[in-house]
């Protein structure tokens, strides 16, 4: 059997176990993420059947699996609404950054990966899942609580954050000097603000130009825009990551909508391999030796979202009930948090057990949020009354 042809048999195949992984995470009401890297740990080294002639594709379409995913997060803000949320905010994001990147940065070194793998794990166990969240707050029927502006606000500030965090630590993994990681960051800054200021003034000339009646060229205009930026940032150190984000952010209005409409099946499809392919990249046998970790960083970082969305909450006048939603709300790590641990594994610069790690790590996240925010509010309620009665 020549090359392409198994490479054919071999992509159909993993497609249609995406599509069954898919269904049966919609039949339990979870995430699909973790039942994709799973399926990555099955079928990849150290797996039950190692995949062999798919991997220039699927390491393609990974990439373009995260460019898409964060043009599509971008597509969800517009620039005022990113200001308006960082002003918000600024203090909760603080405070969200110190509690939850610290136990991340913690680990990383006491397993003795160095500033390198510590900054690394910070941002694993920092940045919730949007995706996650998004779709839990609408199956919940709570996008019109009182509390959910505090939850939609730290996750703008958090996507502003990664805006710098990623460019840092791309020069970090690139083993730049300390003055090449401040250019990197110096030009991030000045991307970011370049992006906002057009944003702000002139996005409705970007939207035009991107924008079409027909799906086909609107899709080839979204799709060529996003990987000619990416790439662009790329080579300017600014992480591909963060300037599809920005692309996201400069479109906006009819064409925003439209644009989301027609790139979510695409998203859909390519940020699947891309967590299969981190799956196929990790050893599942080294997975056990890190359990443990996995297992206390789970907890620890819960209780520090838990208290984030809370104390949060509580400054905008929310109610103890409304408190509690907003905490549990953002518990979940999904997408974002195996981005960062890809591109370090990709770069070749820290140790392998940290892919282990983030792998089992967000596991357990993508199923314990959805879960807590779930059962909150039965527990919050006992518990006030517990409060109450004493």
């Amino acid at each position: 059997m020549d090359t392409t042809t198994l490479a054919l048999i071999e992509l159909g195949a993993v497609f249609f176990a995406l599509g069954l992984l898919g269904r049966l995470a919609a039949r339990v009401g979870m995430s699909p993420i973790p039942f994709y890297l799973i399926g990555g740990l099955c079928f990849g080294q150290g797996g039950f059947i190692q995949l062999g002639d798919i991997g220039e594709f699927s390491h393609l379409a990974s990439e373009i699996g995260i460019v898409l995913l964060l043009l599509l997060l971008g597509l969800e803000y517009t620039a005022a609404e990113l200001v308006t949320g960082l002003k918000r905010s600024r203090v909760a994001g603080i405070v969200d950054i110190v509690l939850n990147a610290t136990p991340g940065a913690v680990v990383g070194l006491m397993l003795g990966w160095g500033v390198v793998g510590a900054t690394v794990m910070a941002g694993v166990t920092y940045i919730s899942s949007s995706g996650i969240i998004a779709k839990v707050l609408s199956d919940l029927g709570r996008l019109g609580n009182r509390e959910t502006p505090v939850v939609l606000s730290i996750l703008v500030f958090e996507d502003l954050a990664m805006a710098l965090y990623l460019p840092i630590l791309t020069a970090m993994l690139a083993g730049v000097s300390f003055m090449g990681g401040l250019e990197a960051v110096g030009i991030s800054l000045l991307v970011i603000t370049v992006v906002l200021v057009v944003a702000l003034r002139y996005g409705r000339y970007v939207s035009a130009l991107l924008d079409s009646p027909d799906s086909e060229t609107l899709l080839l205009k979204l799709l060529g825009a996003a990987l000619l930026v990416a790439g662009i940032s790329s080579a300017m150190q600014v992480s591909a990551a963060v300037g599809a984000f920005l692309l996201g952010i400069a479109i906006s209005g009819s064409t925003a909508h439209n644009a989301s409409r027609v790139l979510e099946p695409l998203r859909d499809l390519f940020a699947a391999m891309f967590f299969v392919v981190f799956g196929l990249n990790t050893d599942p046998s080294s997975i056990p030796p890190v359990l443990g970790w996995a297992a206390i960083l789970a907890v620890v970082t819960a209780i520090t979202k838990l208290v984030t969305g809370a104390w949060a909450a509580r400054r905008q006048g929310v109610a103890r009930m409304g408190q509690a939603r907003a905490g549990a709300a953002l518990i979940a790590r999904g997408e974002f948090s195996i981005i960062i641990a890809g591109l370090a594994v990709s770069a070749g610069a820290v140790d392998a057990e940290l892919a282990a790690l983030a792998t089992a790590y967000v596991l357990l996240m993508a199923v314990i949020g959805p879960v807590a925010a779930r059962v909150i509010e039965p527990v919050a309620s006992l518990y006030i009354k517990v409060r109450t009665k004493s």
